[in-house]
């Protein structure tokens, strides 16, 4: 059993890691626009995507998937049970979608979340993966492609593992990614939103 102070510690180290701005770190590296002032506003890889540099969208979401599985690494190296590794993914998304950094501003979670279920089991990963791909191949909707995958994932969590801890950690992680995506779900009803690969905007005053 994991105390309570390890499961403390581990969150905190998760929540650490996942803090790092991959997107806003990445973009003035390779000289590009803050990725929070133009497209969707969102500090992830598609928006670094929208800014025309597919090598900076493609290391952004290495980045910020890494954020997860390395939580959950580092936990498994130490020796923490199947609980505690699963808390510190979690609070590496939930670091990555309210980051100290960035003013608890962050990303919606996505490429993280793919981590954390890396992190979890390859085949849950590679399945939910999967999923995302279909859906954004057939509908161009990065947005309804992570709505599908976050359905999908606490689903296939539970008949893939079996373990009823695991399962409510994947299942939180999605409603977190679900409610992200709040103002998407709104544009997708309404028509209104960015398709993968469409022109670069300025994020609408706040």
């Amino acid at each position: 059993m994991d105390s309570t102070l390890n499961l403390l510690i581990y969150a905190v180290l998760g929540y650490l890691l996942g803090s790092v701005p991959f997107a806003v770190i990445v973009s003035r590296a390779f000289g590009l626009d803050d990725p929070r002032s133009f497209g969707s506003g969102n500090p992830g890889a598609t928006n670094v995507l929208r800014s025309g540099s597919k090598k900076a969208a493609a290391l952004t979401l290495l980045g910020d998937a890494a954020k997860g599985w390395l939580a959950m690494f580092i936990a498994t190296r130490v020796g923490a049970g199947d609980t505690a590794i699963g808390v510190a993914g979690l609070a590496a998304f939930l670091g990555h979608v309210f980051p100290f950094t960035l003013k608890f501003r962050g990303g919606k979670g996505v490429a993280t979340a793919l981590g954390v279920l890396l992190g979890l089991s390859g085949a849950l990963a590679g399945i939910t993966a999967g999923i995302w791909f279909a859906v954004v191949l057939f509908t161009r909707y990065s947005s309804l492609a992570a709505l599908a995958a976050a359905a999908a994932a606490p689903l296939l969590a539970d008949w893939l593992l079996g373990r009823t801890e695991t399962t409510v950690i994947v299942g939180v992680m999605c409603g977190v990614l679900v409610y992200r995506h709040h103002s998407n779900i709104r544009k997708l009803l309404a028509g209104t939103e960015s398709r993968v690969g469409g022109p670069k905007k300025k994020p609408p005053a706040a």
